[in-house]
């Protein structure tokens, strides 16, 4: 589908979603510039995009495919594609994986999951179909066990395993654990979560001659973002030229972000997408520019993530930073904070996969890492406000992902009900 100006798209969108028309009740006729249009409030937005009395769509529903979106509320948000948004947008998502490392013939196993009306293994699937090299197809699936995936690898010389990180690292622990050669992989290819350093040790033992790659950025709500620009910063994405346009805003004030290396929310405008039209739509996600005239972006975290202890704020960025420097010897695999209380105060624990051992000792240095990086959380507990932290080491498949999409859970909150 060709993609619309600006203008059109706004037309479009304004003309025949009640949504859109009500929203852009105070916009000009004439728009020749995105800041323009207000920025989506995502409640409005799915409290418009119900099933049935939909007031966000653009047209009936009869020529599309489904995919729920929105993570594990209780209201599913359904995302509708129809068969030329979805076709373009594999076809530039398959273009962007030979930048992120594809080469011809690949034996690529797709670790995605699927079903539930989720998207990820349909989406890469077709990807690899229409990416402008040729490539063998492994259609496994998340739910398939790891070792079921090492044996795989061995057997058939897989060279690409593109998943979930946390499902790549369930593969890794697999392929250590049975003491098998995994030098036919040449790349991991990673999407639906940022891969952080934490899960890096375990990758570069188990697949010592595999580079790592972002197979792009997409997402089921907000639709076809970025591909992976090579290099060894596997966060930075450039957005699709024609297809889509990124910018970055101040997290209070929604004034956009112009200049390189100053983080704020990531919106999303999708210029071919028009059945659910996507205009300066949040993507949940920050980001920050590398080099703004290219469209080139690096992402730096989910928007807003990080528990709160008391009056203390932990983001979840800083704090896994803090652990991965703190652990030279590489035994933390996975990172997750577990908001709890009890006695009467909040605590934090600090919940550290590991594949091996631990130092006896490595706890209190961690501890100790994150009061120096945080002074007000040990004044805190100097006050007796909130507990001190709690480090809890468990294998690596014990830390909490969501059970539909594999997503590490960054942030649980096991707090009882106010």
């Amino acid at each position: 589908m060709p993609a619309k100006s600006l203008q059109e798209l706004v037309d479009h969108a304004r003309r025949l979603s009640p949504f859109y028309a009500e929203a852009y009740r105070d916009v000009p006729r004439t728009i020749s510039h995105l800041t323009q249009l207000p920025i989506i409030d995502h409640t409005a937005f799915w409290a418009a995009n119900t099933w049935p009395d939909n007031r966000l769509l653009t047209g009936p529903l009869t020529d599309a495919g489904v995919y729920k979106t929105g993570g594990t509320s209780g209201v599913p948000k359904l995302s509708p594609w129809t068969r030329t948004e979805h076709a373009d947008s594999v076809t530039a998502f398959g273009a962007g994986m030979v930048q992120g490392g594809l080469k011809p013939g690949h034996r690529v196993a797709n670790l995605f999951n699927a079903g539930e009306l989720y998207g990820g293994f349909l989406y890469i699937e077709n990807a690899l179909h229409h990416a402008p090299v040729e490539n063998v197809r492994l259609s496994v699936g998340a739910t398939t066990s790891g070792e079921y995936v090492a044996d795989l690898i061995a057997s058939f010389d897989v060279q690409v395993l593109a998943g979930e990180p946390m499902k790549l690292s369930s593969v890794a622990e697999a392929v250590i654990k049975g003491g098998r050669s995994a030098e036919s992989v040449e790349l991991l290819f990673f999407a639906g979560d940022l891969l952080f350093d934490d899960l890096r040790p375990i990758l570069n033992r188990a697949f010592p001659k595999a580079a790592i790659s972002s197979l792009g950025y997409a997402s089921n709500d907000a639709g076809l973002v970025g591909a992976p620009v090579p290099g060894d910063d596997v966060r930075v994405h450039e957005a699709f030229a024609n297809r889509v346009v990124v910018e970055i805003v101040d997290d209070e004030t929604g004034e956009p972000i112009t200049v390189a290396g100053v983080p704020g929310r990531l919106l999303v405008t999708n210029l071919f997408r028009t059945l659910m039209p996507i205009i300066r739509y949040p993507a949940g996600d920050r980001a920050e520019w590398v080099d703004p005239g290219r469209q080139r972006f690096r992402l730096v975290g989910r928007a807003n993530e990080g528990a709160r202890v008391g009056t203390v704020a932990m983001p979840t960025e800083e704090i896994r930073a803090v652990l991965v420097a703190a652990d030279p010897g590489r035994f933390i695999s996975g990172i997750q904070l577990v908001q709890r209380r009890w006695d009467g105060r909040d605590g934090l624990i600090l919940r550290l996969g590991h594949i091996e051992e631990p130092p006896a000792d490595l706890s209190a240095r961690l501890v100790e890492a994150v009061y120096r990086a945080i002074p007000l959380y040990p004044s805190e507990v100097a006050e007796g406000a909130v507990h001190d932290l709690v480090v809890e080491w468990v294998p690596r498949s014990e830390l909490v992902t969501n059970p539909l999409t594999g997503k590490l859970r960054q942030v649980l909150d096991e707090r009882p009900p106010a």
